[in-house]
């Protein structure tokens, strides 16, 4: 392979890792707050559930400022398109991210129990619609998403935000609904105990076979859409979307698994992780059962990826101007520049990371909040 080809294939994989760093790390979060209304009844059992991410809710939104971040500089088309004409779904999400440090700050500012269960409300809302939109853009994803580019590469958007709501999306949007809810729940698990941990455990077994489900049926649906093929890719051509062929045929996103079959790995760890952690939480394993959580967490977001590639935004209204990994990427140099900075900069992000959950590990009590608790949400 080319340099340029290797490059754009190393940033599309750090991409992806990016990406499902955020769904493991900051989508344990996103499931717990979901999840807060149900698994925790009292004041006291919902302080004992805030708490057990209170310490690392914003450090794992790192993920994600990352993950954009490496969308704008190794792949500015993609980033263009998707923050231009995706706006009004990105603000969405933006909002959820807000409402969080807002809920966790304020609840604890007055003792009434109306004020608490209103910022509890909020908390849980946030969790819920992030984890649908995020499954319902994935989704979309599938279907194309409607823009064209002009002479000038200038870009036409011609979609609305209730566009992007169609059954299939919906179905995605449930399947990373119940994934979030389930590592959320395997994550309680692990950082609580009582009848917080108990109501997590009966959360995680029904999560985790919803999603082996939803998995299971989205499969399916895959096979009978109007997919995406490149018609003359140039692994090491311009980036320059308005110089490719793309033809749309039913069952084309199951194209690259007939190519490469170890592709395949990816939903297999997807269905086989949510069933584990099925398991795992029926015999009362913990910390498996959250690694099974996360296997299943990272093979869904593989699976997506793999069967989308080397597409990153189809075009629905113009599919040779769809966006892959060949015609949408940063200069040759650019992303060379890049991949050192990764080198250097992202071991320190891992170990510090895992020296926080080091320092973090053991179990939220109710007898730790009272020890602690001007110090806690």
């Amino acid at each position: 392979m080319s340099t340029y080809e290797t490059l754009r294939l190393i940033w599309w994989l750090l991409l992806a890792l990016l990406i499902t760093g955020f769904a493991v790390m900051d989508g344990f979060d996103l499931g717990v707050a979901a999840q807060l209304p149900f698994v925790a009844r009292s004041d006291e059992e919902r302080r004992i559930t805030i708490n057990s991410i209170g310490p690392v809710w914003e450090g794992n939104q790192v993920w994600f400022i990352l993950g954009g971040g490496a969308a704008f500089a190794a792949f500015p088309l993609l980033y263009a398109v998707a923050f231009s004409g995706l706006y009004a779904a990105m603000f969405l999400v933006l909002l959820t991210f807000i409402v969080r440090p807002v809920g966790f700050d304020f609840r604890n500012k007055l003792q009434a129990p109306a004020w608490r269960r209103t910022w509890d409300s909020l908390l849980c809302g946030a969790g819920i619609v992030a984890a649908l939109l995020f499954g319902v853009a994935v989704g979309n994803l599938f279907l194309g998403v409607p823009f064209s580019f002009d002479g000038d590469l200038r870009v036409t958007y011609t979609g609305g935000l209730l566009d992007l709501v169609r059954p299939f999306p919906l179905l995605c949007g449930l399947a990373s609904l119940a994934m979030l809810l389930m590592h959320g729940a395997a994550y309680l698990r692990v950082k609580t105990e009582g009848v917080v941990a108990q109501r997590a455990r009966t959360v995680l077994m029904t999560s985790a076979l919803a999603l082996a489900v939803l998995l299971a049926v989205g499969g399916l649906w895959v096979g009978t859409l109007q997919g995406f093929l490149l018609a003359n890719p140039d692994p090491a051509g311009p980036s320059n979307p308005l110089l490719q062929s793309a033809t749309r045929s039913s069952g084309a996103w199951l194209h690259n698994y007939g190519s490469y079959p170890w592709m395949m790995a990816a939903p297999l760890c997807a269905v086989g992780g949510a069933l584990l952690a099925a398991l795992a939480a029926w015999r009362r394993f913990e910390l498996p059962a959250f690694l099974a959580s996360a296997l299943a967490v990272v093979g869904t977001l593989f699976t997506a990826g793999f069967s989308l590639f080397p597409f990153l935004l189809p075009s629905s209204t113009a599919p040779s101007q769809s966006l892959t990994i060949w015609d949408a990427s940063s200069s040759q140099h650019t992303l060379a520049i890049m991949v050192a900075m990764v080198l250097l900069f992202l071991p320190v992000v891992l170990l510090y990371t895992a020296w926080v959950f080091r320092v973090l590990r053991g179990k939220v009590t109710a007898a730790y909040l009272r020890e602690n608790d001007h110090s806690l949400y």
